[in-house]
Parts: C-alpha cells; sequence; structure tokens
C-alpha cells in the first residue's frame, strides 16, 4: 500500500500485476528471486524489492506534496525502522495470536501498543507525526497502524488514541490512498501485460 500511495503522489503511471504469494508466477521469480511483494522493475531494468526503497525512488522522480522535506531526517528514519521492525513483529503476533500461544491476543497487543502509545504522543498539537504536513514517515507508518486498529475494531475505537484515529482518517479521506487501493484480478502466467494497466496518478 505505502509503495503504491507513492508512486501515485509522485503522479508515476506503472503496470500493477496482483500475485497471489501462495501460487507465485515465474515471471515474479524471474525479476525477484525471493519471491517477496512488492517488487517494482523499472524501465531500465533495475529492480526494487523494498517497499520503502520504492517510495523513495519514487519521491525522489517527482515529490509535489513535499513528503521527503517535511520531517528531521534521523528522528524520522528512527521512527520508521521501529515501525517497520519490533512494531510489525508485535503486530504479526497481535493478528495471529493463535499461532503464538506464548501469550494471549490482548497480551500482543499490550507489546504492539507501546508503539502506538509513541505516536500518539506525537501527535499532541499538530496533525502529522512531525508538524502540519505529512511526511515520508506518516505514509510508511500508516498501513501498520490500519492493520493495527483492524484487528479489534470495536476495541480501537473506544481505546484512548483520538489524536490516532483522526490521522487514520485523514487518510481515508485522502485522494491518494482511495487512487492506491483499486482491485485488480490475479495475474497468472501467461498473461498479456497489457491486460492489467492500472493508472494511479493523481
Amino acid at each position: 500500500m505505502r509503495a503504491r500511495m507513492a508512486l501515485c503522489a509522485a503522479r508515476i503511471e506503472v503496470e500493477i500485476r496482483e500475485v497471489r504469494l501462495s501460487d507465485k508466477p515465474q515471471q515474479l521469480l524471474q525479476v525477484s528471486p525471493r519471491g517477496t511483494v512488492p517488487v517494482l522493475q523499472l524501465a531500465s531494468g533495475q529492480v526494487l524489492v523494498e517497499s520503502l526503497e520504492i517510495m523513495r525512488w519514487a519521491l525522489e522522480q517527482c515529490d509535489p506534496k513535499g513528503w521527503l522535506q517535511c520531517a528531521p531526517a534521523a528522528p524520522e528514519a528512527a521512527l520508521i525502522a521501529e515501525n517497520d521492525g519490533g512494531f510489525k513483529a508485535d503486530l504479526d503476533r497481535y493478528k495471529y495470536a493463535d499461532r503464538h500461544p506464548q501469550k494471549t491476543q490482548t497480551q500482543w497487543r499490550a507489546e504492539a501498543e507501546r508503539f502506538v502509545v509513541v505516536l500518539e504522543s506525537l501527535l499532541q498539537g499538530r496533525d502529522y507525526l512531525f508538524g502540519s504536513r505529512c511526511s515520508l514517515a506518516d505514509v510508511a507508518i500508516f498501513p501498520m497502524l490500519r492493520q493495527f486498529a483492524a484487528v479489534e475494531r470495536e476495541w480501537f475505537n473506544t481505546a484512548p488514541y483520538p489524536r490516532l484515529t483522526g490521522w487514520l482518517q485523514r487518510f481515508f479521506d485522502d485522494q491518494i490512498f482511495v487512487a492506491s487501493m483499486g482491485k485488480l484480478p490475479f495475474w497468472r502466467a501467461g498473461d498479456a501485460a497489457r491486460q492489467f494497466p492500472q493508472r494511479i496518478t493523481v
């Protein structure tokens, strides 16, 4: 999601191929042998295989909303690293608590909340994590918080995170998020590329 949002914000037209990871097409493995998504193959043949890498590449081409200039570099990088590291691991355990019986789902949620509390405090007196404007960190972290809020929606709606609730809603109302969420049929080996063009420019 965050890779698509950055491509959309940068007004870069891409062809999206929706992949079922339980049935990876050979073409995907030829481009990226590790077989993870997202993968972005550039016209030059260069392949980007990390969502954050794709985000930075896209915004370096065109950044009309100034996402790369809205936060101090070191604190922003540290916050994204914590999101992609410890918080993602805790979120996975919370989402799939039955696979991690060492703790209850509520206990795993409490582990994930350590990061959620940090984000709630950062939003005090401002709309976004580093000020009045959306930054790379906001967009990079948003999909994970969206997942966190969705695990137990009724609980989250009454949890003491009003600023995060408003922050999430700003994304849900954003044209870039809406444009990035288009659904496509799964791509199958042999399908012509022209069958799956999706322009996500805004």
